[in-house]
């Protein structure tokens, strides 16, 4: 529950009073002699009611008003007046004020006036934080595509995860898009505005991963000319991807490993520390204590990254999401060419769902674009790769239930119209391939 007032007024005395009031009733109370103070260190979305006297050297009650309004106009602002003011108090409740009190007031009269603001400021807050979860959740389906249950899964999580202050470790095989959910983790997250820095640590040779990593002084070592910012100094407030974790040299994790217990790392050829803050998105194909089981990875590194895994299905898992993607990279590679992607046919898509894809979604973009070019390999599929006629189906099914549920936002009815199938067939069919209407009800 929103608690938190701010007082603004010069005379030290109602200052008191009111703070005295307010800490018995169990509010979070803030005090300003000036408004120039108050908008100063008003914080964005500040969860509570602004309480300022009208008469104020300085900047007064009503420009303080103007400036908070310009701010945030749903921002509840309680005036203070004497008698002589009540005209003007008026006036400004036209003008956006929440309420006005006269001196002297009672204690109930001021509890009345803030539970009546604070109830408005807190649906005021809520409303902002839904539609930006909403906004936030576009931004995430718009970037990571896909209608199968893991991709819907792993947007849930991305989304869960990208306000949190934890380490997060992707793991999926090569292709999969780690470095997509890394830059998404981001990008929703109140780190956004700062660095994303990514990192690939199997392509960088053994003998200068300190340095990069790390920074160094100008002589550091041989060759090195003038002052350096590493990687970890300069994701400083943002975000540092470190793709292929499990290629980090031994040496290079025990570093990386006091930055993270210590929020502090020094350049080579330094011997002053810098404070740094930021998340590490780290990814990984094999399994990192199982490498640290073989001697590979440090274990108690391991563990300081994995706070949070996220698990990226193959594309072959998720066969569903094939026709999406296909024509979202063809449409995307035809345009940059300039040119019109050509139709996907039924024989085409019977061998874009049989393709395994070894190489997951970068694969699945390269032959996109291939189709884009006109120059479609003469078979996806293979004998050894194939998928049998009745895995083909399946999918298929999946896919024009998928359609059809999205089409119609959840609406059952709507569905057994378009399929022709009844309720009981279509409940089999849905329980079957995992999909629940509540995942397409259309969101206010």
């Amino acid at each position: 529950m929103l608690n938190s007032v701010i007082v603004v007024d010069d005379e030290a005395s109602i200052r008191t009073a009111v703070e005295q009031w307010l800490s018995l009733s169990g509010f979070n109370v803030q005090l300003f002699a000036r408004g120039e103070d108050c908008l100063a260190q008003l914080p964005r979305d500040f969860p509570g009611v602004i309480l300022s006297d009208v008469r104020m050297p300085g900047l007064s009650g009503m420009q303080l008003l103007e400036r908070l309004q310009q701010e945030d106009p749903d921002l509840p602002v309680i005036l203070l007046t004497g008698h002589g003011d009540v005209p003007m108090a008026v006036e400004a409740m036209r003008n956006g004020a929440y309420d006005f009190l006269e001196k002297p007031f009672t204690p109930q009269h001021l509890m009345g006036s803030l539970g009546r603001a604070l109830e408005k400021r807190r649906l005021v807050l809520e409303n902002r934080r839904l539609h930006e979860q909403a906004d936030l959740k576009a931004q995430l389906e718009s970037t990571l595509l896909g209608m199968s249950q893991g991709l819907q899964q792993l947007r849930r999580q991305v989304l869960e995860l990208a306000g949190l202050p934890v380490n997060v470790l992707i793991r999926g095989e090569t292709g999969s898009g780690k470095e997509r959910v890394a830059r998404c983790l981001h990008d929703v997250g109140p780190r956004a505005d700062k660095p994303f820095v990514a990192l690939n640590c199997a392509a960088i040779p053994e003998a200068l991963f300190e340095a990069e990593l790390f920074g160094h002084e100008s002589g550091a070592f041989t060759g090195a000319q003038g002052k350096r910012i590493g990687k970890l100094e300069y994701a400083n407030g943002g975000t540092l991807f470190l793709d292929e974790i499990e290629s980090m040299p031994l040496a290079q994790q025990a570093k990386l490993l006091r930055v993270i217990q210590e929020h502090k790392l020094e350049r080579l050829g330094a011997n002053q520390s810098i404070g740094v803050d930021l998340r590490i998105v780290a990814a990984t194909k094999p399994d990192l204590l199982e490498e640290a089981r073989a001697g590979r990875f440090r274990e108690d590194l391991a563990y300081r990254l994995n706070v949070a895994e996220l698990r990226l299905a193959p594309l072959r898992e998720r066969r569903e999401d094939i026709p999406l993607l296909f024509e979202h990279f063809a449409r995307a590679s035809a345009e940059r060419l300039g040119r019109k992607a050509p139709l996907v046919s039924g024989a085409q898509l019977a061998q874009l769902l049989a393709h395994d894809w070894p190489g997951n979604v970068r694969e699945l973009a390269n032959a996109a674009e291939r189709h884009a070019l006109g120059l479609d390999s003469p078979t996806l599929a293979t004998e050894s790769d194939a998928q049998s006629l009745a895995g083909q189906m399946e999918a298929f099914e999946a896919l024009c239930l998928r359609a059809a549920l999205r089409q119609h936002k959840g609406e059952i009815k709507g569905v057994m119209e378009t399929l022709q199938l009844p309720r009981r067939t279509l409940n089999e069919k849905m329980q079957r391939h995992g999909l629940v209407r509540e995942d397409f009800l259309e969101r206010e």
